[in-house]
């Protein structure tokens, strides 16, 4: 059986592993990939230090561009050698939320078979469907999206998940009309691509909100209008300013902290929509007062990876990167090798990286 080396968690909060695990050949309607760069999101780093549970070992890694290497039974849409982005997002294609155009919850696929094993037969969970923390995978043939040969591996493996999430959050499942207000809380990776998202759907006016003055800086470099700062009194005040005295009417929460979810209904205003995009450790609580929403006609809307039919909104990101008029490259922060993982998930955690990629 073929070997990949791979960056293991073997414990929560622990320092990853780099080992020589075996991965399995492709099965009916998979394709295995040899990866080119992955991308570290927050997700990875969250699960690692066991905010979510799950079981161990397993490899982490769900952001990830690469060539298409083999080919499983079934799969005659796609050729050896294609460069592809990887996403998390596997669908069946058949059961009721795939048949309404939301495959990011399927709920017809069964659990990814184990791929990767250690040499003495112990599996190893390939995480979040993908694994890719690693120098090859295999997925369904379902993640994957090709894409042009024009495009540097490190801005595809960023349309897998950071991307697509933020942009989605406004534009799918925020539905944002052109003309309308919106505020991004949280200028982090996900956050500054829900400001791309506003600004490609002609918002009026885009309010990033973030605790770090150099984050909003580089909020108005990806569209943002005005930045305030979250850790001042009563931020939504200084945001309604922003916006002509008037609240939002698109609120993204695009981090995953409780604080951030508390004040978020504050910004809204009369028939807003808050989308909740950032994901808080299992068990988290936020209050808010439920019945400022009914008077006001509010709405709450959760939203899982934009939203995205990755067949239809990958591509359209892509060639709007290649008109130069969405920032890829400007998101990679910095490039690091599988052997410094470690390093690569400390500098992202300091909160300055917009996102840091793992070339191979």
């Amino acid at each position: 059986m073929p070997t990949v080396k791979a960056a293991v968690c073997t414990g929560f909060g622990a320092p990853m592993r780099i080992e020589t695990l075996e991965l399995a050949p492709p099965g009916p309607n998979d394709v295995e990939v040899t990866l080119e760069a992955v991308a570290i999101c927050h997700s990875d780093i969250s699960y690692a230090e066991g905010a979510w549970g799950g079981e161990l070992p397993m490899v982490l890694g769900h952001e990830a561009a690469g060539r298409v290497t083999a080919l499983g039974a079934g799969v005659t849409d796609i050729a050896p050698g294609a460069r592809v982005v990887v996403t998390l997002i596997r669908s069946c294609g058949r059961c009721p939320n795939c048949a309404a155009g939301k495959p990011t919850i399927c709920t017809g696929n069964p659990a990814a078979p184990v791929r990767l094993t250690r040499p003495d037969g112990t599996p190893v969970i390939a995480a979040m469907n993908c694994g890719a923390f690693a120098e090859r995978v295999v997925v369904d043939r379902s993640q994957i999206v090709p894409l042009p040969e024009s495009m540097p591996p490190e801005s595809v493996s960023l349309l897998a998940c950071g991307v697509i999430t933020g942009i989605g959050a406004v534009v799918n499942a925020g539905r944002l009309r052109a003309g309308e207000d919106v505020v991004v809380i949280g200028a982090g990776g996900v956050g500054l691509n829900a400001i791309q998202g506003a600004h490609i759907a002609g918002a009026r006016r885009i309010v990033a909100v973030d605790m770090s003055p150099e984050k909003l800086e580089i909020a108005r470099d990806f569209g943002a209008t005005h930045g305030v700062l979250a850790s001042g009194k009563a931020p939504w005040k200084a945001a309604t300013k922003a916006l002509g005295g008037r609240g939002a009417d698109l609120v993204a929460v695009a981090v995953g902290a409780i604080p951030a979810y508390d004040d978020a209904p504050r910004y809204l205003g009369w028939g807003g929509r808050l989308v909740m995009v950032g994901m808080p450790a299992t068990g988290a609580m936020a209050q808010y007062e439920p019945v400022v929403p009914a008077f006001m006609g509010q709405h709450f809307i959760g939203s899982k990876m934009g939203d995205v039919v990755i067949a239809r909104d990958i591509p359209w990101m892509a060639d709007l990167y290649e008109q130069g008029r969405l920032k890829l490259d400007e998101l990679v922060s910095g490039r690091w090798r599988l052997e410094q993982i470690d390093a690569a998930i400390a500098d992202t955690k300091t909160g300055g990286a917009r996102r840091n990629v793992i070339l191979f």
